[in-house]
């Protein structure tokens, strides 16, 4: 029964109820009243609940809380003063049919008793209002903070999805390219290729359902790919790894290092007659985790590509997973060397 009295009701009840307990403790403190006394405290602390409800229907009639602040407050200012006016002459009247005539009030006409009336009530109604304006502005901006909330987890969430949607075709758009070049040169090397992107497919299929995957996962998928790339380079294309065996399990973005690993091939192997160096180095300095990725070759190779997929795409995630915990570098290094490096939080730092 009580759990279905709404919370605007209970405040209603408990507000009046202390009213009254408030004015008999007075009345108690300064003389002994008469059964006149508690029936008109009563009826008019009724008739109080009353007006404040009717008050509360003219606010949501007239939409007063959508309106803005300053026009909120006129209104609450011009509903307080009229309001008061209106229990001061409902409460003289309800007293003179009553028979209720304390002595302190018997030296005032009618209209003066409802100026006094109204004069009181006046103070009462501004504290309802004020706790009533209130409260409802400070539960709007609560909403308001949480719909923000919501609003940004959304678009955070979109902007990862597109961003997801974006690796897997740009990467096998170019490793079908690999597996081409592959086909009339060496088929049965295209078809161990072919093997190789079918494992690589199902590994990026999986991870594309987390926001992060284990370090470990995602060097399988880079192994795989650097195998199919080997065969295309053959020995122009020299890897090494240098990988802290503690940061196996920090978790990292899905296909990001492919997606670098992937851009040092086409900025930089492919671009050298020589072929060059992948390097691949992860571990833990300085309470942060560190991922470096190095090919042979220059920055200005590909350094108008900031804008491009792979470094853009980059900067995106890491911004978005990790509100400005992680950061993203590119330099050239002086042994004719480009270094991409990422370093973000350890896992149990994040």
């Amino acid at each position: 029964m009580f759990k279905q009295i709404s919370r605007y009701w209970w405040c209603q009840i408990i507000g009046w109820g202390v009213n009254i307990a408030i004015s008999i403790f007075f009345v108690y403190t300064f003389g002994k009243p008469d059964n006149a006394y508690f029936i008109s405290l009563l009826l008019t602390c009724l008739m109080g609940l009353l007006i404040t409800h009717f008050m509360r229907f003219c606010i949501f009639f007239l939409k007063v809380l959508e309106k803005p602040l300053k026009t909120q407050i006129l209104y609450f200012i011009i509903m307080t003063v009229l309001f008061a006016v209106l229990f001061g002459f409902l409460s003289e009247t309800m007293d003179f049919l009553i028979g209720y005539n304390p002595e302190r009030l018997q030296r005032f006409n009618r209209g003066e008793r409802v100026f006094l009336g109204s004069f009181n009530a006046f103070w009462l109604l501004l504290i309802w209002n004020l706790i009533y304006f209130m409260y409802h502005y400070v539960e709007s901006n609560r909403r308001q903070q949480l719909d923000t909330l919501r609003l940004e987890a959304m678009v955070k969430s979109l902007e990862l999805k597109t961003i997801k949607s974006h690796i897997n075709p740009h990467f096998i758009f170019n490793a079908l390219n690999s597996i081409r070049a592959l086909v009339d040169e060496n088929p049965e090397r295209a078809r161990t290729a072919i093997t190789e992107l079918s494992n690589i497919l199902r590994s990026s299929m999986q991870a594309e359902k987390l926001e992060t995957v284990p370090l470990k996962q995602e060097l399988d998928i880079v192994k795989d790919y650097l195998a199919l790339e080997h065969m295309r380079f053959e020995e122009r294309l020299k890897i090494e790894m240098d990988i802290d065996p503690a940061t196996l399990n920090q978790p990292i973005p899905p296909m990001m290092l492919q997606t670098l690993v992937e851009n040092a091939i086409k900025h930089g192997i492919s671009k050298q007659i020589n072929g060059g160096l992948i390097r691949i180095i992860s571990r833990f300095k300085n309470n942060h985790f560190e991922l470096q990725i190095m090919n042979t070759g220059k920055l200005n190779g590909y350094a108008g590509d900031n804008n491009g997929f792979g470094i853009k795409s980059t900067q995106d995630r890491l911004n978005l997973l990790y509100q400005g915990k992680a950061h993203f570098f590119i330099s050239e290094s002086p042994e004719q060397m480009v270094e991409s490096k990422i370093i973000m939080p350890v896992a149990n730092m994040l």
